[in-house]
């Protein structure tokens, strides 16, 4: 595939042999920017684990003090007592049973699923459309929980979800290209430190064993992990 012209003059901005401070990185993103839209900046975490071992599974959640820059469509399933405080948090959609219809029909157009305990036999049975995507509410995200109202507010206010994947690595975004490095750089530290607290203990030799920072279309910048973990 041909390079575009903002392309090339992006990649050779980026030292390959190089490793970057978190800082000079949120500054660098922006500048090798190639997209006219407002891109997503993402993170991607290299860990030294066994995600096959249940003991070595990295998931947790966090909220982005700076926000992720992205409204996000938020779906309340719960019991009629529960929906006005939903609607009240800002829940794009509440209810349950005409949801759970859509869903099993393929409408997955939401962005994270919030469910009280007492819906979730009922839910139980999407979790092979809502598995693969990510959506499955799971108390360990707190998108299992009786006060909807709170858990709707986090994650409007920023709030995401990380789990490492098969080959090792969580993917996350941290914010857009319009941020300003400092703000970039913020989210990035909240992210990496709420990582860095959940290293199981099992895990064996070097946990922290790569981080790239990359905005949409970008060449991926290579962070200095030593200072990340001081």
């Amino acid at each position: 595939m041909s390079l575009t012209k903002k392309r090339k003059v992006a990649v050779t901005k980026v030292d390959k042999n190089k490793v970057y401070s978190l800082k000079d990185a949120s500054t660098l993103v922006k500048e090798i920017n190639c997209t006219k839209f407002d891109s997503s900046v993402d993170l991607h975490i290299r860990l030294g684990v066994d995600p096959k071992k249940a003991d070595q599974q990295v998931r947790g959640t966090v909220s982005l003090p700076h926000g992720t820059g992205k409204t996000k469509k938020v779906l309340v399933l719960c019991t009629p007592d529960k929906e006005a405080a939903a609607k009240e948090a800002g829940a794009d959609f509440v209810g349950l049973d005409e949801f759970i219809t859509k869903i099993e029909g393929g409408w997955v157009d939401i962005d994270v699923i919030i469910a009280t305990p007492a819906v979730m036999p009922k839910i139980g049975k999407l979790g092979k459309v809502l598995g693969p995507r990510n959506l499955m509410p799971n108390p360990k995200t707190g998108t299992v929980t009786n006060d909807v109202a709170a858990a709707v507010n986090e994650v409007k206010g920023g709030k995401i979800a990380f789990k490492v994947d098969k080959a090792g690595i969580v993917h996350a975004s941290i914010g857009r290209i319009s941020f300003a490095p400092d703000k970039i750089a913020e989210n990035s530290a909240e992210l990496i430190n709420a990582i860095i607290k959940l290293k199981p203990s099992t895990a064996k030799g070097i946990y922290l064993k790569g981080v790239s920072m990359a905005s949409t279309m970008s060449p991926g910048i290579t962070l200095d992990t030593k200072q990340l973990l001081n």
